[in-house]
Order: structure tokens, then sequence, then C-alpha cells
């Protein structure tokens, strides 16, 4: 089967320091209809990879080696305009911060229909009964289209979001760590959410989490980056229960079991006391707490 998305060599550089690589030879696959879960601590380049795969880069950075291929398609050699006409439509993305992603002086039926009518063409009833749609898919009641931003909960404008990306029903979904600044109930509905829309869909999600809970209950196939790099990569099954790298160990450490205690796996702590003092702290950290 030809994977929906596959990058190859992915290397990202900031053009002011060519030799440091914040994202250095990433190389996975996405297949249809499944979701490929990018997990590692904040600066591993889960972001800037993706942000890389849309053509998203800050200007201060550049892609110098690798390739990209969606739907067997090289995106690396497409210019700005052929790129702008495969974003929303052909692939999706949920960012982070919806407050930050969303326009606060326009309604949220304005900014739901901005792809459709870019993409779809679609305008007057067609486009209302689309919004109105598209809303209702996504758990908001559809009088709520003329509503701003400011007017919602947080987890009211992350489903606003998911209708954005989906709205054009791409065969693709980013969502970069969609479900951080939400409470845990809210982000188990939002999770079933995506879960579902994927199913029905037969959408690939790319998903980008630090939350190891996250990647058990949604991934099919996970990549582990630490310092820019793939360190793992493989199934659920494998990357969970059978982690061989040991930062990939240290990570599932820090996860509690259904009993909220500590799982106890085999560290190595001669390998992470070689780490950058953050990322030592941090793992050592989360290690030492109380369940």
């Amino acid at each position: 089967m030809t994977p929906l998305l596959q990058v190859d060599g992915l290397t990202v550089v900031p053009r002011a320091a060519p030799g440091r690589c914040l994202v250095s030879d990433v190389s996975f696959t996405l297949q249809p209809g499944k979701t490929t879960c990018v997990v590692g601590e904040s600066g591993s380049g889960k972001s800037l990879t993706a942000l890389a795969v849309m053509g998203l880069l800050s200007r201060q950075l550049q892609r110098t080696r690798g390739s990209i291929r969606f739907q067997g398609q090289g995106l690396t050699t497409l210019d700005a305009e052929a790129m702008r006409r495969i974003r929303g439509r052909s692939i999706g993305m949920i960012f982070q911060e919806p407050m930050t992603s969303l326009n606060p002086v326009l309604t949220i039926g304005h900014q739901i229909g901005e792809p459709l009518s870019v993409h779809l063409g679609l305008r007057g009833r067609a486009l209302q009964a689309r919004i109105a749609g598209l809303l209702q898919q996504v758990g908001i009641p559809p009088e709520r289209a003329n509503s701003y931003p400011d007017e919602l909960s947080g987890g009211q404008r992350q489903r606003v979001m998911i209708a954005m990306s989906i709205a054009c029903e791409p065969a693709m979904l980013i969502a970069d760590e969609p479900t951080t600044a939400l409470d845990v109930t809210v982000q188990a509905q939002i999770l079933r959410l995506l879960d579902e829309l994927k199913t029905r869909m037969n959408m690939g999600m790319l998903f980008i989490t630090h939350d190891f809970g996250v990647v058990a209950d949604i991934a099919d196939d996970v990549v582990v980056m630490f310092r820019g790099e793939v360190v793992e990569y493989g199934s659920v099954d494998q990357v969970l229960n059978r982690p061989q790298h040991p930062y990939t160990k240290a990570l599932l450490a820090c996860v509690p079991d259904a009993d909220g205690k500590k799982p106890l796996l085999p560290i190595d702590y001669a390998w992470l006391e070689q780490q950058p003092a953050t990322t030592a702290a941090n793992l050592q950290h989360s290690m030492s707490e109380p369940a």
C-alpha cells in the first residue's frame, strides 16, 4: 500500500546557524485511515516536523535536505500557490492553542466557512448549511455560528478548530497537541471526537503529543523524537511494550499505571546523566514525583 505521507531524511536548520540541526534526518510514514503519533518532550522537533510537512516553516528556518511525499506527490518542490491549494483542502491542521489561531473579530461561522469558499466554491445557502452541519458534527449547536471565539469555552474553541480542519474532508489531518490546554474530561471528549471523524472519513492522522497516555489510546504507529532526531519508531505495541531506546524507557517511566503508580522499567541512568541538564532534570523530576 502506498503511504499517505512519507517523510524521508527531513532536516531543518536555522538560516543564521546552518550547522545547528533542529530536526535531523527524520523519516516515517503514515498510512490511510491510521494514526501515527509523534511523541517527545518540548523542543524535541515534533512541531517543526509538522510545520515542514505543511510548508509553514518560518523565514528564519530552512529545510536543507530530505523529501516529503503526500499521496505520492512530492511537496518540497511545489511553489507557494500549489501548497496553498493542498493546505485545508487535502491536509488539515489543528494547532495547539485555538485562541491564538482563531481571529477574535470574526464569527466562528465565518472562519469555518472560509476554506469551504476558497477550496470548494460554496456560497449562500449551501455554505450556511455546510457550516451548520460541521458544527453539529463537532457537538456545537448550529446557532452558535454567529458567536465570536471569546464567547466560547476552551473545549468549544478546540471543536471549532476541528470543524475548520475537516471542512473540506481532507485525506490527512495534523493535530499538534490539540488537548494540552484542556482538562481531562474535555480532553477525552476531543480525542474521542477525532477518532470518530478519522474512522468515518478514512482519514490519516499525524498526532503530535508529549503524553504517552494519549499515545496508548489512539496510536497505530509511534515516532519518538529526542533533540531533533527519531530515536525509536514502530507499532504502538512495540514501542509501549518493548521499548529499545533509553529515552523511550525514561518517558514511559513517567507514566502512572492504572493504580496511579509509576511502572518499574529498567532506566539507563548512565545514559540519563550524559544528557543536557534540562532533559535530565525534567525526566528525573517526573520519575521521582509521587503518583
